[in-house]
């Protein structure tokens, strides 16, 4: 009866992890209500491993005349968990770019605030992750002639150039961090060549089912359906399962889903040796307006945020704000009244 009434726990049981931004008691404009943004060219190749032990292999993936060759250090090649740091990093950038602010290859950010929008604990072991990640991420070598930004880079290049703990407490959990991206990302941001993740994508366990959902992002887009080769899908990936064995964990997901419904934004289906992602209709479109109401009181605090200006014109420019940045606030009037003290900080007086 016990063993019965375990089995049946996990059937029901989420396959998600606990959302535990849901419990944050803070706000933070730009950060943690900007909408987690992925770079197109490592969302189309497999740079990051779904492995879950060290990967130390030297891996080379071909799609016609463009390549990515990516070797690790030592320590082995950053994964898909890893790249939750550049997913912060891209998302400070693209948000900065679309209030008109300039960006460089350098970023300033408190650790804990990337541990909290990425859903990641932040006790000690949180912290020690997000360390091993920032080595991966340094150590880890790209050499490609896929362009970003139009710009071709044939050097070898680490995911990041460089990273910083500039500031640490005695109990060893770090404060401040200070990242400089490669110029092949920093290219992929200024040239937005980046795709919004649902942020349920922090939310998914198994590298495999992030690296399907990066996969199905990039692709299917808001199509309502796009196909591929079990085999290339496989590559594509990075995975080193047999055939065989891949078949099996990809029908693994699939069951779940169907069980769940956890992937986010598209469904996978797997007819013989054809996959298919279909679109939930979930994909936000480019130009939706944010349409939450607004207090009265906001409104007032507004004036005395940015006095001089009108309300409702800044009104205007922060719901298409919101739009393009796919932000749902979960103050809007306390989010608005930050959106008129950052715009009159940058334009000032009338």
């Amino acid at each position: 009866m016990g063993d019965n009434t375990k089995a049946e726990s996990a059937r029901e049981r989420s396959p998600l992890l606990p959302d535990r931004m849901a419990t944050a008691d803070f706000f933070v404009c730009d950060i943690l209500d900007a909408a987690p943004k992925g770079d197109m060219a490592s969302m189309e190749h497999p740079v990051f491993s779904i492995a879950t032990k060290p990967d130390r292999n030297v891996r080379r993936y071909e799609n016609g005349r463009n390549f990515v060759e990516i070797t690790p250090s030592v320590k082995g090649l950053a994964t898909v968990h890893d790249r939750d740091v550049l997913i912060f990093v891209i998302s400070q950038l693209m948000a900065a770019q679309n209030e008109g602010r300039g960006v460089s290859r350098a970023i300033r950010f408190k650790a804990f605030d990337l541990l909290t929008a990425t859903n990641r604990g932040t006790d000690g072991r949180g912290y020690q992750q997000l360390r091993a990640a920032m080595e991966r991420l340094r150590g880890t070598t790209i050499t490609t002639n896929v362009t970003t930004g139009d710009v071709e880079v044939l050097d070898g290049f680490g995911l990041i150039d460089s990273f910083r703990i500039v500031r640490e407490t005695r109990d060893g959990r770090m404060q401040d961090i200070e990242i400089t991206l490669s110029d092949w990302m920093l290219n992929a941001v200024t040239a937005r060549e980046v795709l919004t993740l649902h942020r349920n994508y922090f939310r998914l366990r198994k590298p495999l089912e992030r690296r399907l959902y990066e996969i199905a992002r990039k692709h299917c887009g808001q199509s309502a359906s796009w196909r591929i080769s079990l085999v290339k899908l496989k590559s594509k990936c990075g995975s080193y399962s047999t055939d065989k064995e891949f078949r099996r964990l990809l029908s693994a997901i699939i069951t779940e889903d169907r069980a769940h419904g956890h992937m986010p934004d598209y469904g996978i289906e797997l007819d013989e040796d054809t996959v298919i992602f279909r679109s939930r209709g979930s994909v936000p479109a480019a130009e939706e307006i944010y349409e939450g109401a607004l207090d009265p009181e906001a409104y007032a605090d507004a004036r005395a945020a940015a006095p001089g200006w009108d309300v409702r014109h800044l009104e205007g420019e922060w719901r298409r704000w919101c739009g393009q940045q796919e932000i749902v606030p979960k103050r809007p009037g306390k989010h608005f009244t930050s959106f008129c003290a950052s715009w009159f900080s940058r334009h000032g007086a009338p």
